[in-house]
């Protein structure tokens, strides 16, 4: 291990897959691996897990991997975190990447620190953006090129920090849903050849304690970050009965109703409508804001909108610096007469 040069290693992006489905976030995340590894000259692979996974194979090669590590075993089947990680944490030891992406979603925030922790590398969570660069240790005076980048709001999403993990390698992060965009193939020319390693799960011996006896889902009726149009309410709604007038809006326009982390703390929404920062993040085609103030927080989730409509009594809120049209009113009385504009 010590003689391993890590800069020829991969860049990994981990695949989650439950009950043989892979998740939307492997795709968004090969994206962006496939950015850093043309930078450093290295493949893009793609670890999946599981039991009987290898015909997911496929979607994650077309999806931006060049390689595609599985590691199948019947004591995989379902997510538990000591069997997943003690595999993980062997194959990380035998095929040495440079940089493993996790997703930031209920079980890669639960495996990645896992991982992390046993192999003493470290880790950056929830990060927004992924760059190579080059780094100076300012007390040693020590250079380091190609490094990974992890950006990541900080301080209440006050300040955007960027953290280097110069020395511990592989070079881990967790990554937010909906912030990277999906590989697009139609920038490559000529054809691909997929490559497949299957590894053993190294798991003779390994005592795993939690036995999963059922598994209940609790379908979401919420479904934003598939929509095209989002209708957004802020504290300045004022009332959960006034959150009423979003939901009749979006039915309309045939959208979903979200909400900023300030109307879901007071109670006018539900958590699973918040965007932002500690939310969802969204990029519908249109995003109309009411009532939203702007905090940086809430705009982290949903800037990035095609078109973006704000809606505020306040002229000088933080929203319409990345609004492209704003309405400077009342909205119980503009909602209203855009609701029967929009029916004629």
């Amino acid at each position: 291990m010590a003689n391993v040069d890590r800069t020829k290693g991969e860049v990994w992006v981990y695949a989650e897959q439950e009950e043989g489905k892979l998740s939307d976030v492997p795709f968004e995340l090969l994206g962006k691996a496939r950015e850093l590894a043309a930078k450093l000259g290295v493949k893009v692979g793609a670890v999946l897990m599981g039991s009987d996974v290898e015909g997911l194979a496929k979607p994650l090669f077309e999806g931006g991997a060049d390689v595609v590590h599985i590691v199948d075993d019947p004591a995989l089947k379902v997510f538990r975190n000591k069997a997943y990680r003690h595999a993980m944490v062997e194959l990380v030891k035998e095929v040495n990447p440079q940089i493993v992406i996790f997703g930031a979603t209920h079980m890669g925030r639960d495996l990645a620190p896992s991982v992390a922790s046993a192999l003493r590398c470290g880790l950056t969570a929830d990060c927004t953006d992924l760059q190579i660069g080059d780094y100076e240790d300012k007390k040693t005076k020590e250079t380091f090129t190609n490094v990974l980048h992890q950006i990541r709001p900080a301080f209440g999403g006050n300040i955007i920090a960027t953290i280097v993990n110069a020395r511990n390698w592989p070079q881990m992060a967790t990554v937010r849903e909906g912030v990277m965009k999906p590989w697009n193939r139609e920038q490559v020319n000529g054809e691909r050849t997929m490559e497949v390693v299957r590894h053993p799960a190294h798991l003779e011996g390994v005592e795993i304690p939690v036995e999963v006896v059922e598994i209940v889902r609790r379908v979401s009726s919420v479904n934003l970050k598939g929509s095209r149009i989002i209708v957004c309410g802020g504290a300045g709604v004022g009332s959960k009965e006034n959150f009423k007038l979003l939901h009749d809006l979006a039915a309309v326009l045939g959208g979903a109703v979200g909400g900023s982390r300030a109307a879901v703390d007071l109670g006018y929404c539900e958590h699973e409508r918040q965007i932002g920062q500690t939310g969802v993040t969204v990029r519908p085609a249109l995003m109309i804001s009411c009532g939203v103030s702007g905090a940086v927080q809430h705009l982290a989730g949903m800037q990035d909108s095609a078109k973006i409509i704000a809606i505020n009594t306040d002229k000088d809120a933080p929203i319409f610096k990345v609004a492209h049209y704003g309405i400077v009113g009342d909205l119980n009385v503009v909602i209203p007469k855009l609701i029967k504009a929009i029916k004629g």
